[in-house]
C-alpha cells in the first residue's frame, strides 16, 4: 500500500532543482520534492505521497493522522525495513531473526 503520509518540514534545501525538503514522518526522516508547495517553510506539516508534498496540513490533524497510522501499523508497513517485512509476510522465520538482530537505519536520511 501506498499511503500519502503527513510529515513537519525539518530542512529545505534552496539550491535543490527541484527543490526538496526533509521531511520528519514521525521519528523517520526522507527527502521529498517540495515543488507543489514552494512556500512551505521549516516547521510546518506536508501531506507527502511517492516523494511528492502535495499541500500543506494543520499540526493537530497532522499529528492525529500520525497518531492512527501508527496505531493501525501502516507507518511500519510503509517506512519499515523492507527486508524484514517480505521476510514476514513469506512467513522465513530465520530471516525475521536475522533482520531483528542487525543494525537498523530505517532508510532514513539525515543531514
Amino acid at each position: 500500500m501506498c499511503l500519502a503520509v503527513p510529515g513537519k518540514v525539518v530542512a529545505i534545501d534552496d539550491s535543490a532543482e527541484p527543490l526538496t525538503g526533509l521531511i520528519d514522518f514521525g521519528g523517520v526522516q526522507k527527502k521529498a520534492c517540495l515543488e507543489y508547495v514552494s512556500d512551505v517553510k521549516v516547521g510546518e506539516y506536508v501531506i507527502v505521497h511517492v516523494g511528492f508534498a502535495l499541500q500543506r496540513l494543520d499540526e493537530e490533524s497532522a499529528l492525529a493522522s500520525l497518531k492512527l497510522f501508527e496505531e493501525l501499523g501502516l507507518l511500519e508497513e510503509e517506512f519499515g525495513d523492507a527486508w524484514e517485512q517480505a521476510a514476514k509476510e513469506a512467513g522465513d522465520t530465520v530471516a525475521t531473526e536475522r533482520a531483528a538482530a542487525a543494525p537498523q537505519d530505517g532508510g532514513s536520511e539525515a543531514r
